[in-house]
C-alpha cells in the first residue's frame, strides 16, 4: 500500500478526534460558558450540520481542481474551524467555528476515498479506503480519550487548540507524500458531478448508508445508560468501554476492507446481518458486565464491516463523478447520526426500556437489508439486457461453425 495512504489516515484522525470529542466535553463547555446540558448539544448538531451542508457542496465547487489541492485545502478549512473554535468568546461564535469545523468533514473523506484508490491495484480498492479510515476509528481509541482528558484538565479550548496541531500536520503529510500524477481532477466538472445524483444506484447506495450506520447510531448514542442501568458499570468505567467500541470499529473496517475487495455486496450483506444479530441480542449482552463489555466491542466490528463496501458502491454507481457522491456518501453518514440518534431516543422515551434503542437499531439494520436487497435487484436488472445481447451476439457464430 502506498505511504500516502498515511497522510490520508493522519486527517481522518484529526476530523474523528474532533467530531466525538465533544461529547466528553459538553459538561466542561456548558460550565465556561455559562449554559445548560442541552444548549451545548447543539455544538454537536452544529457539526453534523456543517458535514451534511459541506460534503456535497464543497466536493461539488472544486469538481474541477486537483485533488492534491482540494484535500490541502480542505484540512487548512479544518484547522482554521478548530482554532476559532478555541478561541470562541461565547456559545453563539462557538456554534458557528463548529458548523465550520465540520464543513470539511465529507468532502475530505470523499476525495480522499477517490485518490486511495486511484493510488492501487483494481483489487485492493476497498482496502485502501479501509485505510484511510483507520484513522478515524483510531481516533475512537486514542485521540478521543486523550483529547477528553486534555480538555478536562488544561481546559476545552486546549482540546482544539490540540485538534489544530494535528490537522498541520495532517497538511504537511499531505503536501508531502500525496503525489501529483494520481490527483487529476475530473473532467466532466460540476455537470458531470450533478450529474452522479440522478442515478437509482447511486440513492440506492446511499439509502443503505443511512439505514445501516442509523442502526448503528440508534443504539450508540444511548450506550452509557445501557452500560450503567442494566449492565451495571459505574460513570468512570464507560470511557475504557467505550474504547473498547474503537478496537472494535478499527477491527471491523479492516476486516471490511480485506473482504470487500473479493466480495463487495456479499461484506455488505453479511455486516448488515451481522449488525442485526448483535443489536437484537443487546438486551441479553446488557444483562452482565462480561456480556456487556463484548457487545460494545462487537457492535463496533460488526458496523464498520460495512463502511469500506458502501463507500466503494457509491463510488462505482457515479464512476463518472464519483468525488460528488462519495462526499454525498459522509453526509449520508451524519444523517444516519442524527437519524438513528431520534429513533432511538423515541424507543427511550416510549418507556420500553434501556436497551430498546438497540432493538430500534435491529429494525434498522433490516431496512438496511431491504434497502441493499432493492440496490441488487436493480443492479441485476440492468446487466441482464448486456448479458443477453452478449449471448445473441454469440448465436450466430456459433450456428455458422456447425453449418461449415
Amino acid at each position: 500500500m502506498p505511504l500516502a495512504l498515511l497522510a490520508l489516515a493522519v486527517g481522518a484522525f484529526g476530523i474523528g478526534t474532533t467530531e466525538f470529542v465533544m461529547m466528553g466535553l459538553l459538561p466542561d463547555v456548558a460550565d465556561d460558558l455559562h449554559i445548560s446540558i442541552p444548549s451545548a448539544g447543539h455544538l454537536v448538531s452544529a457539526y453534523a450540520l456543517g458535514v451534511v451542508v459541506g460534503a456535497p457542496l464543497l466536493a461539488a465547487v472544486t469538481a474541477r481542481m486537483s485533488r492534491r489541492t482540494v484535500l490541502i485545502g480542505l484540512m487548512v478549512l479544518f484547522v482554521v474551524g478548530n482554532a476559532l473554535s478555541a478561541l470562541a468568546p461565547d456559545h453563539h461564535w462557538l456554534l458557528a467555528a463548529r458548523f465550520l469545523s465540520g464543513l470539511p468533514h465529507g468532502a475530505f473523506f470523499g476525495v480522499g476515498a477517490v485518490v486511495a484508490t486511484g493510488m492501487v491495484a483494481p483489487e485492493r480498492k476497498a482496502r485502501s479506503v479501509s485505510l484511510m479510515f483507520l484513522g478515524l476509528t483510531v481516533a475512537n481509541i486514542a485521540g478521543v480519550p486523550v483529547a477528553t482528558l486534555m480538555g478536562q484538565h488544561l481546559g476545552w479550548r486546549a482540546t482544539f487548540l490540540g485538534v489544530s496541531v494535528i490537522g498541520l500536520a495532517a497538511i504537511a503529510a499531505l503536501a508531502v507524500l500525496i503525489p501529483h500524477d494520481h490527483t487529476h481532477a475530473s473532467a466532466g466538472g460540476l455537470r458531470g458531478e450533478l450529474a452522479a445524483l440522478r442515478s437509482l444506484p447511486v440513492w440506492l447506495a446511499l439509502g443503505t448508508t443511512v439505514a445501516g450506520f442509523g442502526a448503528l447510531f440508534a443504539a450508540y448514542s444511548y450506550i452509557t445508560p445501557m452500560l450503567t442501568d442494566s449492565a451495571g458499570y459505574a460513570d468512570t468505567s464507560v470511557t475504557l468501554l467505550l474504547a473498547l467500541f474503537g478496537v472494535g470499529a478499527t477491527l471491523g473496517n479492516l476486516l471490511g476492507g480485506r473482504l470487500a475487495d473479493h466480495a463487495m455486496r456479499g461484506t455488505l450483506f453479511g455486516g448488515l446481518a451481522a449488525l442485526f444479530v448483535v443489536l437484537a441480542l443487546f438486551p441479553v449482552l446488557m444483562s452482565a458486565p462480561w456480556s456487556a463489555a463484548l457487545g460494545v466491542a462487537l457492535l463496533g466490528t460488526a458496523a464498520f464491516v460495512t463502511g469500506s463496501p458502501l463507500q466503494l458502491m457509491v463510488m462505482e454507481k457515479a464512476s463518472a463523478a464519483p468525488s460528488l457522491a462519495s462526499s454525498a456518501n459522509q453526509a449520508a453518514f451524519n444523517l444516519a447520526n442524527a437519524g438513528g440518534a431520534w429513533i432511538g431516543g423515541l424507543a427511550l422515551a416510549a418507556g420500553f426500556g434501556a436497551t430498546s434503542p438497540a432493538t430500534a437499531g435491529a429494525a434498522l439494520a433490516v431496512l438496511g437489508l431491504a434497502v441493499a436487497a432493492a440496490a441488487y435487484a436493480v443492479d441485476r436488472r440492468a446487466t441482464a439486457p448486456s448479458r443477453e445481447r452478449l449471448v445473441a451476439s454469440h448465436v450466430p457464430e456459433t450456428t455458422e461453425r456447425l453449418h461449415r
